[in-house]
Order: C-alpha cells, then structure tokens, then sequence
C-alpha cells in the first residue's frame, strides 16, 4: 500500500525547487507526485533536491516546439546547437559534460551507448506528459552518467473519462510543418494513450558562411514518432504500466556525420537517419502494508546511418538491456527505507568495428529517507560493478531544516562517477582505450522561501571532476579523448516566481565559472561550451479567451574549445506567444520567435535561426 510521505506545513517549498518555467494561474501544486528525485513516488515537497517539472499543460502554453526549447530555460542548463532545429543538440547541465546527464524515458535509461549522450532534438515534444530536471549528483541512485543531474521525460499516460481524441497542426517559417494526433482514456483502473506525431522543415544554413566545409543551402529536417503507452491497476492491488515508443528523423548536414565527425573534402553534402525505439515494463505490487516493490525491464536503442553525396559512409547501431528490483520498506511514519538493485547491458555494432562492443554493469543501492521535527534528510548508498571499468561506490547524504514556517535551508553533499563511451575508448583514429572513469564530489547549500506574493530559492554548489574527459587536438588525425587531470565548477542559481499586476512571472539566472586544473598549457582555462550566465525571465496572462506571453532569455560567452581560443560570444532573444480559445477544446496560437533577430552561435561556426512565425490549432476534448 503506498503511503505519501509528506513533510510537515513548515516544508512549503524546497530549496531550488520550481514548478516549472511558467507559473500557473493556480497556486503551486507542492503534493504533486515526482519520481526523479528518490526513485519513488513522493510530493514535490518531500524532495530534497533541486529540481524542475514542466508538465502538459505548460508545454502547450509555452508553445515550445522541441525539448531543448523547454530544456533550455531550466536553472543550471546550457545548450549547444549545431545549426538550427532538429540539429545534434548537447546538454550541460550545471557546468559538467554533455555526457554527464542520465536520461530517463519512463524509467528506462536512453541514449546513445557509441556516443555516449542523447539525442533530445528528435524526442517528440507533442507526446512528451511531463519532464523531471534533478540538478546535482545521482550516481548513488543511478549509477554512471548522473555526475550534473538526471532528466527523465514522461510519454503521455491518459486517464479517465473515456475515450478523448486529441490533434494539433501548425505551419511557419522555413516551410515548416507540425501535426500530431492521438487518442487517450481510461477510468479507475485502466489508461491510455496513443499518440503520432510529425515535423517537416526546409530548415536554415546550418553552417557560418566563411566556416570550414561551408555549403550554401538550407538543412532540412523531417521526424515522424509515435507513442504508446497503457497500464492497469487489479483489485489486488496489483499495477502494470507499459511504454512503446519510436522516432525515426531525416536530417541534411553541411559535410557532417551523424557521430559528429567532419569529411576531410568541402564542398558536399551530407545528411543521417536517426531512429530511437524503446520497449519498457513495470509492474508495482505491495507485499504488505509497509513494503512497495517496483519490478521494471526495457530496451531502448539508438540507430544511425549516415550519406555523404548519396553515397554511403557510416552505420551504428546501440542498444541498451535493462532491469530493476526496488523495494519501499516504509519504517514508521516519514521514514523510508529504500533497498534496489540494477542490470544494464550496453551493446553497440554497425560498419566500424569496435575492439570491444558490449559490456554488463550491475549495481545495489540503498536509501534511507527521514524527518524528525523540522528535520529531514536524504542517505544513499550504491556500489556499481562495471564489467569494463571495474567497482565504484557512490554515496550522497542531503539535509534540510524549516528556519520558519516560509522559510527553509538546505545542505547536500554526493559523489559520482561516469564511464567512458564506446567512441570515447574504441573509435578508429579517435578512440583513447587508456582512458580512466570519471569522478566527481558535489556540496550544495540552498535557502528558499514560499510567501503570499510568490516564491523565491538560492542554490550555490561546488563540484570536483577527476580524470575529466574532454577532447584533445594532439590526439590522432581528428583529434581525441583524452582524461585531462582535475577540474572544478562553482554555480549559482537563484529562481523566483511571483503573481503581480495579473501577470504570472517566473525569472531564473544562473552563474558558472569553470577552470580546467589540468598539469598541461591548459591549465586555468574555462571549460568549453559553458556559459558563463544565464538569465530567463518568462510572464503569461489569460484574459478572458485570450492568452498572452513572452519570454527573454540571455547568455554569456563561452569558449568552444579547452585552449579558449575560440569565443562564442553572448546573446540574447526575445519570443512572443498568443492563444486564443475559439472554446474550451479548440485554440488557435501564434508565436514569433528571436523577435529582434539576433545573429549569435551556440557552437562556433553553426547558425541559429533568425526571426520566425509559428502558427498552430489545437483541439482536446474535455
């Protein structure tokens, strides 16, 4: 039987903890379930960690047409992009590696075993439910990858009511189309949800006119992806939860391969079919009335094949075996002892030959959540075998104290690790197998409050990465991996969110400063591809059946390279959105994006799009 574990009034809001970018006319729904955090359904306030939801109805409203347009405006988060939409997209999170972020789809770890990151820009957006972002170490959970956080993106689930059709269209710049139609229901015990979608677009130049392998035409982009998702829940208690999902994506590259690798020749064009596919299971029971278990398995895979001129050049093929048995043994009121255990299996195979293609990772872990008073806290523990790389122990330890009813402080410190990429050890010309795994040590402190007018936190951490690997020019014809020593990221995030004037207002702002503490000609150097600001402020308001919005988001400048001889310099872009509700169930919305057309770069040398209009019709029966 699974019981809330629910901390007391003076726990109104948790340090770093934020709804989402967009507040809601509605006051913050703190009892909302999230999962990410500990692994177990708990309320919002009963996390310790500082995390983002951004749910359903604020990805509409946000009129965002792909995950790192939402991603990108969580506290703590960088992107690099190369050339436009549907463009391969990086994700830094909290100032560490693009591979240092787990990615969850369900509860099943996705991503690319040869590449080592994941392919967010072909996740369909119009069939994403909800999206969890930890910040912070989660190796004592995990396992390998969670050094900068996890995010874990939920499919649409439906439920009751029945039957419930739903369908959106849009046109816009670039020749741009976007469709997707599904249907969802369920009642008490039962639910679904089966969902399509599609996008189409010319896309931009993705490559800076004057840059190496310059080609003047424009990058298209095509994806089609579906979803299905159903579960039920037996008088017993007994409850099944299943997840199908597929994308399959086209994309046109200025001389450049899916892995990421540029042909020595100009003058061509290339481009990839990528496909995602996921396959996942869960069942939940409770032996007793203190003592949930969770029982999950799944495979997801990552395929590409990559053309240069029609011709072929390069396919790979991962894929990803998983399982995991976790325990809730609920000890006494607001205490939960959490017990579990993990199996991956990694495979990679395609036209390169790797000198090795597979790998077993098995991991036990324990959690003990706790609260006494104004007290509470958050322990773990977790050992991970790793068939290539050997055993690591990980641990975390986060504890939080009501100062007043409104006002809470907060302090965390954690470990974790990362093993190396299939192309990071193997790939021909470019591999380095002596690489080392990556470790790091975090501590966090956050203060936060929750008022009348709103709400406000304040996060400063520090994280230490051992044997970081980053790429090396002097390393092999295209250069390489290679582990550079030590290096530290301090940050700062402060959020706030109000409701002033009849505007709903949410800022954020970010600070991370980098330094490479390596023993070569790099030492004292920023890391690359880190930002180091970030602001976004976005405002909403619905008057009667119109809705209004905008957003501005802004960024320092960064090097694109760990000798920081390549500036990418700061920029800012303004979007504005409206909607209007011909009824409850139908809506028209237009937005127009980078309003002021800025020219900036988010990766040397790669173009972002100008100034574009978007206009959509949505329709969700009630």
């Amino acid at each position: 039987m699974r019981k809330p574990f629910i901390r007391p009034a003076a726990f109104a809001l948790l340090g770093g903890t934020s709804i989402s970018p967009f507040l809601a006319a509605a006051p913050l729904t703190l009892d909302e379930q999230v999962v990410t955090a500990t692994r177990s359904e708990r309320p919002v306030r009963a996390s310790l960690a500082s995390t983002t939801v951004i749910d359903r109805e604020e990805i509409e409203r946000s009129q965002a047409r792909s995950v790192p347009e939402l991603l990108r405006k969580v506290p703590g988060v960088t992107l690099s992009n190369n050339g436009g939409p549907g463009k391969n997209t990086t994700v830094f999170l909290r100032g560490s590696e693009s591979d240092h972020v787990l990615v969850l789809i369900d509860g099943i770890k996705v991503g690319s075993v040869s590449a080592g990151i994941t392919a967010f820009q072909d996740l369909p957006v119009e069939l994403i439910e909800r999206i969890e972002v930890v910040r912070g170490p989660r190796s004592s959970l995990y396992g390998s990858e969670a050094i900068g956080g996890v995010i874990q993106i939920f499919t649409r689930k439906g439920g009751k009511g029945g039957a419930k059709p739903w369908f959106s269209a849009g046109y816009g710049t670039h020749d741009s189309y976007e469709g997707s139609a599904g249907v969802s229901g369920g009642d008490d015990q039962g639910w679904y949800n089966l969902g399509v979608s599609s996008q189409d677009s010319d896309g931009i130049n993705s490559r800076r006119q004057g840059s190496d392998y310059y080609e003047p035409d424009a990058d298209g982009y095509r994806n089609l992806s579906g979803t299905l998702r159903a579960g039920y829940r037996f008088e017993n208690g007994l409850e099944l939860d299943g997840t199908l999902m597929r994308t399959k994506a086209h994309n046109d590259y200025d001389d450049i391969d899916s892995s990421g690798f540029l042909h020595p020749a100009g003058g061509h064009n290339a481009n990839a079919d990528n496909r995602q596919e996921l396959a996942g299971g869960r069942a939940r029971f409770s032996p007793s009335e203190t003592w949930d278990v969770t029982l999950q398995a799944g495979r997801s895979e990552d395929k590409s094949t990559s053309h240069t001129d029609g011709i072929f050049d390069a396919r790979f093929d991962s894929q990803r075996d998983s399982a995991s048995w976790l325990n809730d043994l609920t000890l006494a009121e607001g205490h939960v002892l959490t017990l579990g255990y993990d199996w991956q299996r990694d495979s990679v195979s395609g036209s390169t030959a790797f000198a090795k293609d597979s790998r077993l990772n098995k991991g036990w872990f324990a959690q003990y959540l706790g609260e006494y008073g104004r007290q509470d806290w958050q322990l773990s523990l977790r050992r991970d075998d790793n068939e290539q790389f050997g055993t690591h122990d990980t641990g975390s330890a986060a504890w939080g104290y009501a100062l007043t009813d409104a006002l809470r402080f907060s302090l965390s410190y954690g470990t974790a690790f990362k093993a190396p990429s299939f192309n990071e050890l193997y790939y021909p010309g470019y591999g380095n197998p002596d690489l080392d795994a990556e470790t790091s040590e975090s501590f966090e402190a956050g203060l936060s409050g929750q008022y009348g007018w709103g709400h406000w936190s304040i996060n400063a951490y520090r994280t230490h990465v051992d044997d970081l690997i980053a790429y090396d020019s002097t390393l092999g014809r295209f250069g390489g991996p290679n582990n550079i020593g030590k290096a530290r990221v301090d940050g700062l995030e402060l959020v706030l969110g109000s409701r002033w004037l009849g505007w709903n207002w949410s800022a954020n702002a970010s600070f991370i400063d980098t330094e490479n503490r390596s023993s070569d000609a790099n030492a004292g150097n920023e890391l690359p591809r880190r930002a180091r600001e970030a602001f976004n402020l976005d405002v909403d308001r619905r008057i009667g059946q119109f809705g209004l919005g905008a957003t501005l988001h802004a960024e320092g400048s960064s090097y694109d390279d760990l000798a920081n001889r390549k500036q990418v310099a700061g920029y800012a872009t303004v979007d504005l959105r409206g909607e209007y509700w011909l009824t409850e169930e139908w809506r028209l919305q237009a937005k127009v994006t980078n309003l002021l057309d800025a020219d900036y770069e988010t990766a040397l040398d790669y173009n972002q799009p100008g100034q574009a209009v978007f206009f959509t019709v949505r329709y969700q029966a009630l």
